[in-house]
């Protein structure tokens, strides 16, 4: 029983770091801990977000699985192993509810505005758009048009948008 308990203390402290870390906005994004759906990893702010909310069911979710190593250690076999079971379930149904909670609030979000959105970033041809030199290649055309939209956006090349890379010809 005791390595039951162990484990439920590990996972507990595992659990209890992340809901932490998401409550005062320290959890960055990554592929293993956190609320992790399309509409949360879209950017910092929505993942931020999604994990704030989700922090207190997740505190709860690991305070569910303490009790679950502390039955575990001072009940009897099958009562401990019990009770752990059960702790486990409802930590697990507990960290899921709060989870969808904090994604349907990144979903809320709206989409990042960036280059590619707001100044054709990426189109051949933007507005007021004349050609200096009519022998340029299309791919020049094209970079020479980026350029010109990210200038449109406030950034220096379209490098930099939120769409690194887009408005870039592909090679």
């Amino acid at each position: 029983m005791v390595i039951v308990a162990v484990v439920l203390f590990v996972l507990a402290l595992a659990v209890g770091g992340v809901a932490v870390a998401g409550l005062i906005g320290k959890l960055p994004r990554n592929r293993w801990a956190g609320v992790r759906t399309p509409d949360t990893l879209r950017s910092e702010e929505s993942f931020a977000l999604a994990n704030k909310v989700a922090g207190p069911t997740m505190a709860a979710a690991a305070g569910l699985l303490v009790i679950g190593g502390i039955a575990a250690l001072t009940m009897s076999v099958a009562m401990g192993l019990g009770i752990a079971l059960v702790a486990v379930v409802a930590a697990l149904f507990t960290a899921g509810t709060g989870g969808a909670i904090g994604a349907r609030a990144a979903a809320a979000i709206p989409e990042p505005s960036g280059c590619g959105n707001d100044c054709n970033c990426g189109h051949t041809e933007s507005a007021g758009h004349t050609d200096t030199a009519a022998d340029q290649t299309p791919v020049a055309k094209a970079e020479a048009s980026a350029k010109e939209a990210a200038s449109e956006c406030g950034e220096s090349s379209c490098g930099a948008c939120s769409l690194k890379g887009a408005c870039l010809p592909a090679k």
